[in-house]
C-alpha cells in the first residue's frame, strides 16, 4: 500500500487512513483530551502523508513514521499553546502594572540569550532558531538543510550547551527562562 501511495494512488491512501486513521484518533485523544483536536490532528496528519507521499519509503515501518507525525504535530500543539498561555500571563501581569521589574528582566534575559544565539556559527544558529524558536523537528531541519538528523542533534546540543554555559549563573530567572523555553 505505501509503495501504491507514493505514487499518488488515492485508494491506498483510503485503504491507510481506514487502517490508521481511528489508531490516530485515539493516540491524539489520549494528548489532547478533546475530540475535536483530535479529529483535527488526524486530518493534518493524512494531509502531511499526502503531501510528502513521494518520499516515502517501503522498505520503512509507515506506522512508526505516521505516529512520528501525529506525535510532533501534538509536541508542537503544547509548545504553541504554552506559549500562547505565557503571552497572556506576561500581558495580564502588564495589565495590572505589576511587572515593570519583571518585564525588564524578561527582556534583558532575552536580549542576553538573543546575543549569545548571534555569537553561534551560522549553521548551528540556524538549527538553534528553527528547532527552539520555529518548533521544527529534528528531522524537518535536517531535510530543510539537506543534513543528516544526527548532524543537526550535534549542531543543536552544541548550541544548547554554548548558551548554557555563558548565561549568568547567578541569573535565576534567566536560567530559568532559558530551561522553560529552551532546553
Amino acid at each position: 500500500m505505501v509503495k501504491a501511495l507514493s505514487k499518488g494512488e488515492i485508494k491506498a491512501f483510503n485503504d491507510l487512513f481506514q487502517i490508521y486513521g481511528n489508531r490516530i484518533f485515539r493516540f491524539a485523544l489520549g494528548y489532547l483530551k478533546s475530540e475535536s483536536e483530535a479529529e483535527e490532528l488526524v486530518q493534518d496528519v493524512f494531509m502531511k502523508i499526502w503531501e510528502k507521499r513521494s518520499e516515502l519509503k517501503e522498505n520503512l515501518s509507515f506506522k512508526a513514521y505516521i505516529f512520528t507525525i501525529a506525535f510532533n504535530i501534538i509536541r508542537k500543539h503544547f509548545i504553541k499553546k504554552a506559549l500562547t498561555t505565557k503571552y497572556f500571563e506576561q500581558q495580564v501581569i502588564e495589565d495590572a502594572d505589576l511587572s515593570t521589574i519583571q518585564n525588564i528582566d524578561f527582556q534583558s534575559t532575552k536580549k542576553a540569550i538573543d546575543h549569545l544565539v548571534d555569537q553561534l556559527p551560522a549553521r548551528r544558529k540556524e538549527v538553534f532558531i528553527r528547532s527552539r524558536i520555529e518548533g521544527c523537528s529534528i528531522k524537518e531541519i535536517a531535510e530543510k538543510l539537506g543534513t543528516s538528523p544526527k548532524t543537526v542533534e550535534n549542531q543543536l546540543g552544541e548550541a544548547l550547551k554554548f548558551i548554557r554555559e555563558h548565561l549568568d549563573k547567578d541569573d535565576l530567572t534567566g536560567m530559568l527562562f532559558f530551561i522553560l523555553f529552551f532546553s
